[in-house]
């Protein structure tokens, strides 16, 4: 069984074949016919034509934006094992709340990229910091709101010292 997310509505549905054009949808049966030219597909469903591309994906999340007859919708899928970990009170395990960003390793703050207040996501670059005569781009690990810098530009850190924390 899976489950998806359109837009606010949800859908549980399961496939009786293996192209996945047949199955049922909320209990009740259903029946498509599927083209693919290049990376469009054509879908015929209760005697209407859609036209369905992949606009975006994303694995981590398992969400897509699907551009149904030019129309965007976002879309998540929920497979049989996410249902399981969701019941199971195990689905958020691996989002972990990043609460302050450490020195790699001892150096010279170069430049500092943000300021308190400042919302950031993961990937941001936050600050430059050069060790053995190389500047090294420190990045955000998570999403989140900067609440303070703990450290001064042109200052000397040292390894796993507080850099910078958030809310």
């Amino acid at each position: 069984m899976y489950k998806a997310k359109v837009e606010e509505q949800i859908f549980e549905f399961e496939f009786s074949d293996q192209k996945a054009l047949k199955g049922t949808v909320n209990g009740e049966a259903f029946d498509m016919n599927l083209a693919k030219q290049g990376s469009v597909h054509h879908v015929i469903h209760n005697n209407r034509s859609y036209t369905i591309e992949l606009a975006h994906f994303n694995k981590e999340d398992k969400s897509c934006v699907l551009k149904v007859n030019n129309q965007e919708l976002k879309v998540s899928i929920e497979d049989r094992f996410d249902l399981l970990l969701h019941k199971l009170g195990m689905d958020n395990m691996s989002t972990q709340k990043v609460n302050e960003v450490k020195a790699p390793m001892p150096g010279l703050l170069l430049n500092v990229m943000v300021k308190p207040g400042n919302q950031v996501f993961k990937g941001d670059n936050l600050l430059v910091l050069e060790a053995m005569k190389m500047e090294n781009m420190i990045k955000s690990p998570t999403d989140g709101v900067v609440k303070s810098i703990e450290v001064e530009k042109s200052s000397a850190v040292d390894k796993n010292q507080v850099l910078i924390k958030f809310e």
